[in-house]
Parts: structure tokens; sequence; C-alpha cells
């Protein structure tokens, strides 16, 4: 990643959640309340489990920020983890006198058998605390950071679920998507009767020990024309996004656009058509592409539309009823470990995908317009588009 980078630390039922982001430039106005909101939204959905009941994320600004406005220094973040007192003694840092039992028994389809190999470890925990979606919180946090930042060009970005199990909307090219119904949607489904269907279809995975994947899509608008670059592979828009959004927990497939459909069809279908038209003169351009089979991204830069990007969610590995492995101790054929865990994440899924987007879209906009302050970064921007009108 570029300008705008983060890492972040922690274990599953640790202490806390650690984030440190660099790259932000001074004078954005910035609070907890703001990051919190969108923390709340990732802790929601039909088919979390019980650990959502415990936790209530709330971040800590406890650097870079100063009277409300980012300073230009590294933020660093904080998120209590409040099951951590249930957990002092299998996470101590420091020795403890009692003898731990350790987790032997990998999950098939979780991190557990590659991470203890790779590692050389005895014992699963260790690899399932890290591997946890859990650390998907600080990166929403970061991701609100990158969002405030995204306000200032005028870019927002929304996400809704298109597929849970077998359920599907099949989204038509002139779907309109009421987001205010999605965020009041348990399952965050923009269609009234598909949620009903996608609720009964995680009740009865629930019931039956099983989870539920399914997919999510992405959208962001006021995207300028521009962000990324076809010059070098690294730099292209489409490959940070899909990297990005290949990196939440249980995303087995990305597309842009069309995407896959793209496949099925003739080169003459395929593209979209540039035709002059007076609904892009408010974007100061006197053009607008006929479709948007490219989902906003053409050549690796944005082309002005809106970045559209859905994404495949695997079901959880962890099940009620656990599938076949074996322990690592004994060799012997049992029953894969089992925590309490989630039946369905789609919903929430798709909020920590908006703070990837955020993270990358803002990348792309601070390495396309620079500036170490707000004031200067918008004054770049706003003499870039006055440039390309």
């Amino acid at each position: 990643m570029g300008q705008f980078r983060f890492f972040t630390a922690g274990e599953s039922h640790g202490r806390g959640l650690v984030a440190i982001v660099e790259g932000m430039v001074a004078n954005l106005p910035l609070e907890e309340g703001y990051i919190n909101k969108e923390l709340t939204r990732r802790q929601q959905g039909y088919g979390r489990g019980p650990r959502m009941k415990i936790e209530e994320d709330k971040a800590e600004i406890i650097a870079g920020v100063l009277y409300g406005l980012t300073t230009g220094s590294p933020i660093a973040l904080f998120i209590t983890n409040r099951d951590w007192q249930n957990w002092q003694e299998q996470l101590s840092v420091s020795p403890v006198e009692k003898e731990v039992e350790p987790v032997t028994c990998p999950r098939p389809g979780h991190a557990d058998l590659a991470g203890v190999t790779k590692y050389g470890l005895d014992d699963i925990r260790p690899v399932m605390e890290r591997a946890s979606a859990r650390e998907t919180a600080t990166r929403v946090a970061v991701g609100a950071i990158a969002r405030r930042l995204l306000e200032e060009f005028g870019i927002a970005i929304h996400s809704h679920t298109m597929a849970i199990g077998r359920h599907h909307w099949e989204q038509g090219e002139t779907s309109s998507i009421d987001w205010q119904q999605v965020e009041a949607s348990p399952v965050r489904c923009a269609h009234a009767e598909l949620e009903k269907a996608m609720m009964a279809a995680i009740d009865e995975a629930k019931a039956n020990g099983d989870t539920l994947g399914g997919i999510f899509e992405v959208i962001a608008t006021g995207v300028p024309i521009g962000l990324g670059s076809h010059v070098s592979w690294d730099r292209r828009l489409d490959g940070r996004i899909a990297q990005a959004i290949m990196s939440i927990n249980a995303v087995k497939g990305v597309e842009i656009g069309a995407g896959f459909a793209l496949a099925r069809l003739k080169g003459s279908q395929a593209h979209d058509v540039i035709e002059p038209s007076p609904r892009s003169e408010a974007k100061g351009l006197p053009w607008q592409h006929a479709t948007n089979h490219a989902g906003g991204i053409e050549g690796g830069i944005s082309n002005g539309e809106d970045i559209i990007v859905r994404a495949a969610i695997k079901p959880i590995a962890t099940l009620a009823s656990p599938l076949p492995s074996i322990d690592l101790r004994s060799g012997e054929k049992v029953k894969a470990h089992y925590e309490r865990s989630d039946i369905c994440v789609v919903p929430a899924a798709g909020v920590i995908a908006e703070a990837m987007l955020a993270i990358i879209l803002a990348d792309a906009c601070l390495e396309k317009f620079g500036g170490d302050n707000l004031k200067e970064t918008l004054a770049n921007y706003r003499n870039y588009l006055r440039n390309i009108s």
C-alpha cells in the first residue's frame, strides 16, 4: 500500500486490538463517535454468534488526533475485548504455572493446520486467535478514518447482500437500491421477500449445526476519473481493490463490474459505449458510459462511473456439528475443534468490505492529489477537476 497504510495487532480473545494508521493528512475532522458508528454496523447482522452479544466495540483514539482534528502523525487506535476476562489464563503474555490444555484438532477450511505446520507450533490456539475474523474490527475502524476523508471528495460507499445460500437476488442493470432499507434489514438485503427467505435459511443451518455463505456487493459513488494507473501492475486500481477484498476472512472470489458474466459475452456486448450526455455535466465532463459493465475501472484507472465490487463468502469453517479431522498429537481420527461461532457473516462481511474499499480509495486519492493537510489536498483536487473539464 502507498501513502495511506495501516498495521493491526491483537488476538481474538486477547486484551484488545490495536491499529496504527499512517499517511493521513492533517486537519481532517475525526471523532471516536464516527468510527464507533461503523464498528456497530459490523457487529450487526442476522446469523452472528453470541460473541457479538458480549462485545461492545468502541475504538479509543490514543494518538494522532488533537481537539478533533488529525495532526498528520500516525493515528493509534485501541479496541478492548470485553471477553478477555474469560481468557486471561489461556492467553497470558507471561508464563503460567498451570498447564493450559492445547488445541490439537484442526478445523477443515480454517488456518489451523497450515498455520501450526508453518510456524512449528504444538498448539493451534495462537493461529486461531490471530486468523480469527475478530481482527476485522480494526480494519473497520481504519476504514472509518478513510471514509471520513473520502466524504471530503464527495465519495460515498455502501454495501448490500445479494445472496445467502441458494437465495440470490438477480439484480438488473436498472435496479435501484434503497440504502435505508438495506441498513434496516437484518441481513442487509434490499429485497423484502428475499430477506425472509435468507433468514429462514440461516435458521435452518443453525438448527442443523451448519453454516452458510453468500455474496455481497459494494458500491462506491462519486469516484473521480483518474485514480490508479495502467503504467505498472501494482498501481492498477482494480488489482489493489481485489487484493483488499480477497484479504477478508472467508472471501473466496472477487469480481469487479459484470465480472465473470463478461466471459459469456461478445466484445460488442461487453464494453461500455461512450456517449455525450448532459447527465455527466455535473461531473464536469461532457460524456458518459452507456452502461457500467467495467464496474467503474478501465485499464486499472477509475473512469468516473460507480465502482462496483462483488465477493463470494464461503460458509464459516467452525461448525457446531464439527467435520472429521485428526488429533495432531495422536494422529487419530476425531471431530474438529469447536468454539462458539457465527452461522452466517455475509452481512457483516459487506460492512468490512466497505472499509477495505474505503482504505484503497483513500490511498489512491492521496496518491493522486497529495498534500500534507486537508486544505492543500482539496485544493489540488479542485484544480485537477478544473483541468480535466
